[in-house]
């Protein structure tokens, strides 16, 4: 326990720039400061460097130190208002990651958008230069949905001839978008 006597030498000390004053007064009030930090804090892992941040206020203040008598409720003060810009730049960089990981998944979005759409435009292309029957095989199998067995009684052809069209205009497709990336082999395998 801190008399006042012994208070008094170190605020008078801290006056002086006594930096002995100053350890003896985080000697005594670290322990105290501690527990109030904690009952606040909940999580211990901020609070050395939120005292270490009380610590450096006291010293460069220390001039402001006007009384003995107010001292015990002024550094508690500090605590306390260090221990809420604690939580304002916590909430500051909660909300600010919060922007970025928006914005980052939005870009993402609109990027994958403005590829489908450039693959889409391209495929259609692709197609569009296939062969008439080809393109007519194609795009009854994948645009109606038809079986190889109905295109080929639609179409009047055999089965086989609608499974080679269908392997030609894959391998077309695959061949002029090797430039996009595995996206595009993932859509081509799913959508073709």
């Amino acid at each position: 326990m801190l008399s006042d006597e012994g208070l008094n030498r170190i605020v008078k000390g801290l006056g002086r720039d006594d930096k002995k004053a100053l350890d003896d007064l985080y000697q005594y009030y670290y322990p105290r400061l501690y527990g109030f930090s904690k009952g606040f804090l909940k999580v211990e892992d901020d609070i050395d460097d939120i005292l270490q941040d009380v610590f450096v206020k006291i010293w460069l203040n220390r001039r402001k130190i006007n009384s003995v008598e107010t001292f015990n409720s002024w550094i508690f003060t500090i605590t306390k208002n260090t221990i809420l810009s604690y939580f304002r730049e916590k909430c500051r960089q909660n909300e600010f990651e919060t922007r970025v990981q928006h914005l980052a998944t939005a870009e993402v979005v609109l990027n994958s958008e403005v590829e489908y759409e450039e693959l889409k435009k391209q495929t259609d292309k692709i197609i569009d230069e296939l062969p008439e029957k080809r393109k007519k095989v194609f795009r009854l199998s994948r645009e109606e949905g038809m079986s190889y067995k109905e295109i080929s009684v639609k179409m009047g052809i055999s089965v086989k001839t609608v499974e080679d069209h269908m392997l030609h205009a894959l391998r077309c497709l695959r061949s002029q978008l090797k430039g996009f990336d595995i996206l595009t082999l993932l859509y081509i395998s799913l959508f073709f």
